[in-house]
Formats: C-alpha cells, structure tokens, sequence
C-alpha cells in the first residue's frame, strides 16, 4: 500500500504519487502556545486518509486553517495547485474542498431538503435581481431539488424530507451534513469526527458512506480517534502529536509505530492501539 501512495518509504511528510493537497511550513500560535508546527505533508488523492492523534495535538486547528476557518501564522499550502492560504472558507468550497464539523451545523429552523439545496454552489437566486425573476432560477432549483433527493434517498433520509432539521438525532444530523457537503461536487471532502455522538445503531451506516465516497472518486480526509474505524476503512494514516505530523503510512504500520504509541499511551508502552478502549485514546493517556 505505501508504494502505491508514498515515493519512498513511509515517513512524516513524506512525498506522494499523487498528492492533492500539500502544505508547507503551516505554523499556528494562541499566545506562547504552538497549536499547528506543520513542516510538510501530503493527502493522496483518491484515498481515504485518517488524520489522528490525541486531544490538543492539533488535528482540528489543522482543518480549520485549511479550510480557510482560521489564519496561519506562517505557511502556505496548495489544493490542485492553487493557493489557498488566507482564502475565505466559501471560495475554498467552491474550489471543490469542503468539511463538515465534530458538532454538526444543520440549520434547526430549516427542513432536510432545504438545507441540502443550501449545499449547492453558484445558485443564481442568490442575486437579489435574479431573485425577482421566477424563471431565472426555478429551474436550476428544481434540479438541485431532484439531486438532493437523490442524495437524501442515499443516505436513508428520504422518509425526514419535509422535517425540520433539528428534529433529527446526532446520527442523522451527521448523515445530513455529509449528503449536503456533497451537493458542491466536492474533490475533496474533510470529516471532523463523523462518529462523534454517533448512534451505534448509524456507525456502520456511516462507514460504509464514507467508503462509497472513495468508490465514486472524492477524497476523503477525516479525524478521528477510533482506531478500530481508522484501520478497517483508511488507505493511509498521519499521525500528529503537540501540532507536529510525527508518522504517516498505512493503518497496520502506523498502529505499531513507538513513536505513536507513546503519543497515545506514553513512552515504552507495549501496546497495540487497535486494542486501546476508546476513552484511554481520546484522552490521550
């Protein structure tokens, strides 16, 4: 697996084949605190990559500088080879790199299908002249409609179209905002937590969805601390510890990786993560 995504053996920032993504020198500080020291790193395009590691290593600052929700103090880094250091969260979305969050952002006070139509880009009602106009966007709204039927019949949600948003458990609200993140068409699709407060009943559910977006050519880069999940569905794996990327590489070599295992567990643990109860790793123990 590591000689189809990495040049060379695995290691923390090493080069992909074919990387769609890559980030330099991304440095982020509150204060005397260094919450991102990023020197380089790479996510494979086309592959399910799993950004891991204790609580207060950086994880989500990381997506959230990415993604254009916060500013780096240093660095830069490129999606297909555009810049897109300090641009602001909707043009990075439009760019066809797009997240959802660890507590989701489902608008309450909406229905299911009106918040999947919000998912789609360059929706020419939101010109206000254009909106006083039925016939210049009634028709691209009643396509949007129809895909996100489509999308809400995917991911089991046809049967809650007409309800309210906040009616919907945690599961479903995770569902929700996954089937609308890709009403854009996304390249690129980063997942906070997706099993944070998910129903045990929904987690297979889930999985499986995040699978099929591989299958139907998005990449996937998501957080989490499950490693049994991180292991059964991630094609690769990258590791951050105090901000830094400490190892990268697939699932089975990461898990026995020291340099891991003492991020988790402290050091000379001998121990195999995939082994660790859930609450020893999201405390970082």
């Amino acid at each position: 697996m590591a000689n189809e995504i990495s040049i060379g053996p695995a290691a923390p920032g090493c080069k992909k084949v074919d990387p769609i993504l890559v980030a330099d020198n991304v440095t982020r500080q509150f204060g005397g605190l260094t919450a991102v020291n990023v020197a380089h790193v790479e996510i494979p395009r086309g592959k399910i990559t799993a950004l891991i590691g204790p609580n207060g290593a950086g994880k989500t600052t990381f997506f959230n500088l990415l993604t254009g929700f916060d500013k780096p103090n240093t660095g830069d880094w490129t999606f297909e080879g555009k810049k897109l250091a300090n641009v602001p969260p909707h043009k990075v979305a439009r760019l066809g790199m797009v997240r959802t969050f660890q507590l989701t952002k489902a608008l309450s006070l909406l229905t299911v299908i009106e918040n999947m139509r919000l998912g789609a880009k360059d929706q020419p009602g939101e010109s206000f002249w254009r909106s006083l106009i039925r016939p210049l966007w009634i028709g691209y709204e009643n396509r949007i409609t129809e895909k996100g039927d489509e999308l809400l019949k995917r991911f089991k949600l046809d049967a809650k179209r007409e309800d309210y948003a906040a009616s919907l458990s945690g599961g479903q609200r995770k569902l929700l905002e996954m089937a609308r993140a890709l009403m854009s068409d996304p390249k690129l699709i980063m997942l906070d937590e997706p099993m944070a407060g998910v129903n045990p009943a929904l987690t297979q559910s889930l999985l499986e969805h995040i699978k099929g977006l591989k299958e139907n050519g998005t990449t996937v880069l998501f957080v989490e601390h499950d490693m049994h999940m991180v292991r059964h569905i991630s094609d690769w794996v990258i590791v951050m510890a105090e901000g830094k990327v400490v190892a990268e590489g697939p699932p089975a070599q990461v898990m026995k990786d020291q340099a891991v295992i003492d991020a988790y567990l402290g050091a000379h643990a001998d121990t195999d993560l995939g082994t660790v109860p859930i609450n020893i790793l999201k405390a970082g123990k």
